[in-house]
């Protein structure tokens, strides 16, 4: 099965559209909540909307998996999966906050059953911003072509973090943050992990460090910055399914990488 990369991204586009409508006629409505933790909200709405994400991509795809936060759907064992997180920042969508969105990405599995991605969608239905890409192609934003920002000093930079949902990720990361706040320009928590890879592909951040994120988080959001020259640097973490990863312009990784080693180490002792 060959999935030509425009069809696929102009039906992840349209699933995406369709998702953020939905989530944009809820904004001001009570939000069922299925299950909470301390730092983390299940809505019934997240399932709403996977369904429909799901019904779009496998009525233009049928031979194609899902693999969403919400579950998984379609043909099992397929080459093909989507992979969607259908409400990103989830929390901030409960709480009012108007900074969520969905994201889509197309994944091919290769012949040592690694699947790379080739194509990728984050729609911020509250902004109406879509970001798109397909690899070897320029990521887009509503259309218009974008490029992470040249800034190489960490000075000088704004650095996403992001703390995930664990007390290990709190435990990794707070020295980071605390190391961070003295030497980069601005830190920000924006609390929806695709956003924050996008506003990197765009230019408005330099770099987003987290630990523990998920596949879904990260895989869309991670083709557009590739194919905005930037890099997304992930590696998996022991267990499986969670990574940790440096996403930056590509000329801060080596930086943030002495940086939160340091911080690491001291916050250790």
């Amino acid at each position: 099965m060959k999935v030509p990369s425009q069809p696929a991204l102009d039906c992840a586009a349209t699933a995406a559209r369709a998702a953020g409508r939905l989530m944009r006629s809820q904004k001001g409505a009570h939000k069922k909540i299925n299950s909470q933790s301390q730092r983390d909200i299940k809505l019934e709405l997240d399932v709403r909307c996977q369904k429909l994400i799901e019904k779009i991509l496998l009525r233009s795809f049928p031979e194609s998996a899902v693999l969403g936060e919400e579950g998984v759907a379609g043909r099992a064992g397929a080459p093909w999966r989507w992979v969607v997180d259908p409400i990103d920042g989830t929390v901030n969508f409960t709480y009012g906050v108007p900074h969520a969105c969905v994201s889509i990405a197309l994944q091919q599995r290769g012949e040592r059953e690694e699947y790379s991605t080739v194509v990728g969608v984050v729609y911020d239905p509250f902004c109406d911003e879509l970001w798109t890409a397909a690899r070897g192609e320029p990521a887009r934003l509503n259309g218009k072509v974008i490029h992470a920002s040249r800034r190489g000093k960490l000075a000088e930079a704004i650095v996403a973090i992001g703390f995930s949902k664990t007390e290990a990720s709190l435990d990794e990361n707070l020295p980071v943050f605390n190391a961070l706040v003295r030497r980069v320009r601005k830190i920000r928590m924006m609390g929806a992990a695709a956003l924050s890879l996008t506003y990197v592909a765009s230019g408005r951040f330099d770099a987003y460090i987290e630990s523990g994120v998920s596949l879904w988080d990260i895989a869309a959001g991670g083709l557009i910055l590739e194919c905005a020259g930037g890099e997304f640097w992930h590696r998996p973490l022991p267990g499986g399914g969670q990574y940790r990863m440096i996403a930056n312009n590509g000329l801060l990784r080596g930086k943030l990488e002495r940086l939160a080693l340091a911080a690491r180490q001291t916050g250790k002792q």
